[in-house]
């Protein structure tokens, strides 16, 4: 290595100088003290743990996400963490163990193999708070009003929240008898709504019709309140559970817009984002200009 290039960083590795420094500093400041005044505790998680654990519920895409190195003590494998939900969900879990609904938040640098968009970093400084313990709709209302309450602090305008419940996909595809390499991919054609793709494979493995031509209208259910009037119809094959979980969306939508008014709430029935680690309600947040979303 020339000494041209030896103080280069890796790509997508930067380090934050002043005063750049100083005004991040005082967001997360500001951040912390907005989690505090709704009665979340913090908790720094450790940046690497031994993988089994690291890793334990969580799917595919995370595992690529994970950086791995052999404990020099032990021999066996540990990650760098690619993303602290999990590892405050094992901290509630096993060390906890309150009987009452726990409120905790976390702030820390997570680190990525590959950036999740182009030129994007691979260490991003990660911040969340969950909410366990209480599965009452106004919890997921909690949970979602803090993330809009976040993102204003953080200065973020012009945001769009994408609501989706894991349920409803869980409930079309449970009978399907997919095998785990088809489940992946049946999932990302979802993610990616891909509609083509969608119609191949429904052909390919000879899915049934009524589960296909739920799936196809999942990739379209996506709006404002008509969209869940659309699916009561469109997927009322589908069975009781599924209107279910289409009543909690609209429900926790509601109790949402008691704490911001103008919360701007949409659904998008093929949002699945957390699915590997999540049962209910899941959301994502974008803003324009950026394809993919910034809070989840």
């Amino acid at each position: 290595m020339s000494t041209d290039n030896r103080w280069l960083l890796p790509e997508g590795i930067e380090e934050v100088l002043p005063p750049r420094a100083a005004l991040l500093d005082n967001m997360c400041r500001r951040l912390i003290d907005l989690y505090a005044s709704w009665g979340y505790e913090l908790v720094t998680p450790p940046l690497i743990e031994y993988l089994e654990s690291l890793l334990t519920g969580t799917g595919e895409d995370l595992d690529l996400q994970t950086f791995k190195i052999t404990d020099q003590l032990t021999g066996r494998m540990m990650g760098i963490r690619a993303d602290t939900t999990p590892q405050v969900a094992r901290i509630d879990v096993h060390n906890l163990k309150h009987d009452l609904p726990t409120r905790l938040c976390y702030m820390g640098t997570v680190l990525h193999t590959r950036p999740t968009t182009h030129g994007g970093t691979r260490a991003p400084l990660q911040t969340g708070a969950e909410l366990y313990g209480n599965d009452a709709h106004e919890s997921d209302a909690e949970i979602l009003a803090l993330m809009l309450k976040t993102l204003h602090t953080a200065g973020v305008k012009n945001v769009h929240v994408d609501m989706g419940h894991v349920g409803i996909y869980r409930s079309i595809t449970e009978h399907l008898d997919l095998d785990r390499n088809r489940g992946i991919k049946l999932f990302e054609i979802l993610q990616k709504k891909a509609t083509p793709e969608l119609k191949q494979a429904i052909d390919d493995w000879s899915l049934p019709a009524k589960q296909a031509d739920m799936l196809s209208a999942l990739i379209e259910l996506n709006g404002d309140y008509e969209v869940l009037e659309q699916a009561r119809v469109l997927l009322r094959e589908s069975g009781d559970k599924v209107r279910r979980c289409i009543d909690e969306l609209e429900r926790i939508a509601l109790l949402t817009r008691r704490y911001i008014k103008d919360a701007p709430l949409y659904f998008d029935l093929a949002e699945l984002r957390g699915y590997h680690y999540y049962t209910g309600m899941t959301f994502a947040s974008y803003v324009p200009g950026m394809g993919q979303g910034i809070a989840f």
